[in-house]
């Protein structure tokens, strides 16, 4: 197996990984280690193949495992498609309702109590154009902060909050059972990465900080998005069939960019690992306590 780093921070890029044979220690070490510098891995020709995507995902962690969805899949894996269960395109809604893309920078599953290890995305279709994934190393950003920045947040945790965050983006959200289901949730603004970097644990959905008044807290954490988010700090990944994007959500931030979703397919499969415990599904997960 060989690395190429794809981005001047972070990414690295692993050719001749078999996705679809049990991993060896070896193996596994390697990957373990690569995560651990890189951030980001790009597994080239994965196995196209749910049972051999979730046993590859097993090799790391244990799944977090997806709510119930179209069943188009594995039921372990989260559907990132555009299609139906049968496989077509989804059509606009009579109300004209649109979905919304993520093209805000954000970790999976940040409502969680416990802590999500890796998120592995694998491509089976993918838009000619359009639909790329962007990520930031906030390991990086953290690195840039000035000293004096980096004394001030030491200690701060931040709420996430994904509807609130919706709210403030002029999104009207109605479904107070799903608002349950995905509770407020504080976390360290700084943490200590696989590497034993400092690494910033943030997205748009932080919207408060413990003990700050709400328009401060908001004033900060804009401004510190804003800072995280510059063009130098971003790796595009222009996707083809057969890639699979590891990411470490604990010191990674990640975006869609958009593209005509009723014009062409697009049919992606993510497999999301926590760093211990049983398999539980996101829900159950958010309602451990954290050791």
């Amino acid at each position: 197996m060989k690395i190429n780093q794809l981005h001047p921070r972070f990414v690295g890029e692993i050719t001749d990984l078999d996705t679809s044979r049990p991993l060896s220690p070896e193996t596994v070490e390697f990957f373990e280690a690569a995560m651990a510098q890189y951030a980001v891995c790009v597994i080239r020709n994965a196995s196209l193949s749910d049972e051999d995507h979730i046993a590859f995902a097993r090799s790391f962690g244990p799944l977090e495992l997806a709510p119930p969805g179209r069943k188009r899949i594995a039921p372990e894996l989260y559907d990132i498609s555009n299609l139906t269960a049968e496989g077509e395109i989804i059509q606009p809604k009579p109300d004209g309702a649109q979905p919304a893309d993520f093209e805000l920078f954000h970790t999976d599953s940040p409502f969680n109590s416990w802590p999500t290890k890796w998120s592995m995305l694998l491509a089976y279709v993918t838009p000619p154009e359009g639909a790329d994934t962007e990520f930031i190393d906030t390991r990086a950003v953290y690195d840039d902060l000035p000293e004096d920045m980096k004394v001030k947040i030491a200690d701060l945790k931040v709420d996430h909050d994904l509807f609130r965050a919706l709210q403030l983006n002029g999104v009207k959200f109605e479904d107070e059972e799903m608002r349950k289901n995905y509770p407020r949730m504080a976390h360290p603004l700084v943490r200590t990465s696989a590497n034993g970097r400092k690494a910033l644990y943030m997205g748009w959905h932080g919207v408060g900080i413990e003990g700050w008044p709400e328009d401060e807290a908001r004033t900060f954490l804009d401004e510190l998005y804003r800072f995280a988010t510059q063009e130098r700090y971003v790796y595009a990944h222009k996707w083809r069939p057969g890639d699979m994007v590891v990411w470490d959500n604990r010191c990674t931030m990640h975006s869609a960019t958009s593209f005509e979703r009723y014009r062409y397919k697009r049919d992606m499969r993510r497999a999301t690992i926590n760093e211990y415990g049983p398999e539980v599904s996101a829900i159950e997960a958010n309602t451990r306590a954290p050791d």
